[in-house]
């Protein structure tokens, strides 16, 4: 048998994917299938699965099975005011979320700067998961002053959105002060998460939004896969970003 038997299989199940024979969301045979159906051994079989699960064709979910992923990247474009939904909303994309949990804590150093409040201070921790498509793409917290924000994570999920919750506080307009981000390796627990293999990299963003005269309304900690969002950023100042 070949040696790099894998590497036939892997472009093979590639261009099914991209030709869309194997659509999003389909599931791939069984192993035992897959062994028939390229006469190959189960080592070049699984080779070449996770060769395709690190770039993000397929998705490896324990107990269920290898699926096809959703096909190409979603763009998402950072800039003065950057919208979830409004990003994915040209692309056809439906965004969808879910509440992981919230918190009462005390502001650690690093939070307390962000948001401009003292070390210790209340803050409401709010963690969530983001889907487009059914297909997670982030998961992260945003921490808001307690003293301002006690009802955020019940009005977010009453709402439906961050900017209608601003607006029921009376902050009618907001814009990104700050994005920092940077790649690295998954942890065990955000590949999970984020139902992809666990050698495909992640992109954490950390970001300050703010009221129009600089006042820190939030800060985020969102952990991204890197293999389903391309992000750009704008530079224009377009208050229509």
């Amino acid at each position: 048998m070949k040696r790099d038997r894998w590497r036939e299989i892997r472009a093979t199940l590639e261009k099914e994917i991209m030709d869309g024979i194997l659509e999003p969301g389909a599931k791939l045979p069984t192993e035992p299938e897959l062994v028939q159906i390229h006469q190959a051994g189960r080592h070049s079989i699984r080779r070449a699965i996770a060769e395709l699960a690190k770039t993000g064709h397929l998705s490896i979910e324990q107990g269920r099975g290898t699926f096809v992923q959703s096909r190409p990247k979603l763009e998402y474009t950072i800039g003065q005011r950057t919208r979830l939904r409004r990003n994915m909303a040209s692309q056809g994309v439906d965004v969808s979320g879910a509440m992981l949990g919230v918190e009462r804590l005390e502001a650690s150093a690093h939070v307390a700067s962000q948001l401009k409040i003292d070390i210790g201070a209340d803050v409401v921790a709010t963690r969530r998961l983001t889907m487009a498509d059914d297909v997670p793409i982030s998961f992260g917290t945003i921490y808001h002053d307690a003293s301002r924000f006690s009802s955020y994570a019940e009005r977010r999920e009453a709402l439906g959105s961050v900017s209608q919750v601003y607006a029921s506080y009376g902050i009618q307009d907001y814009v990104r002060a700050s994005t920092q981000m940077f790649a690295r390796a998954a942890t065990d627990q955000e590949a999970r998460q984020l139902r992809q293999h666990s050698d495909m990299p992640v992109i954490v963003i950390s970001a300050v939004d703010a009221e129009m005269d600089g006042t820190p309304l939030a800060f985020s900690e969102v952990i991204w896969s890197a293999a389903r969002v391309r992000f750009s950023i704008d530079t224009t100042g377009d208050p229509e970003t």
